[in-house]
């Protein structure tokens, strides 16, 4: 299957996703909010949860690479912009951290993965040019 690593995170940001319909009220408490703004968090988790299973859905089932693909940049801008205006909202520098790590950290990671599933994607392709020039079988080997 080609985007492994990207379906991978695609599959984890799915099970957060499930996590925001079940506990809503972690966003909330992870950012230390009053209980009059409890309810506003958990909506926004909620819209969160929604958010992030319609992305993952097609980060994981895209047939072709290009969905794949799009699907993890829209991630990776969604975990940006979930972490500046998170932080904006935060009083405290210690939950203003937490936010920023969190949500950066994440993208992050699905930068990883993507620029990863890019590079073995090129070496493939390079494999099948090769292949189809020569007229020969050319084994595709990933060192990674």
């Amino acid at each position: 299957m080609s985007y492994a690593l990207s379906r991978l995170m695609s599959t984890a940001t799915a099970s957060y996703a499930g996590f925001c319909f079940v506990r809503p009220e972690h966003l909330g408490v992870a950012l230390e909010a009053d209980k009059d703004e409890q309810a506003g968090y958990d909506l926004l988790a909620e819209v969160f949860g929604v958010r992030d299973l319609a992305i993952s859905t097609f980060g994981i089932l895209g047939r072709s690479e290009r969905t794949v693909r799009t699907a993890m940049w829209i991630r990776i801008l969604c975990d940006v912009g979930d972490g500046v205006v998170l932080a904006a909202r935060a009083d405290d520098d210690a939950v203003r951290t937490k936010v920023l790590a969190t949500t950066l950290s994440w993208g992050a990671l699905n930068l990883a993965a993507l620029q990863i599933d890019k590079r073995r994607a090129r070496r493939a392709a390079a494999g099948r040019e090769t292949a189809a020039v020569t007229g020969t079988a050319v084994a595709a080997v990933d060192p990674a």
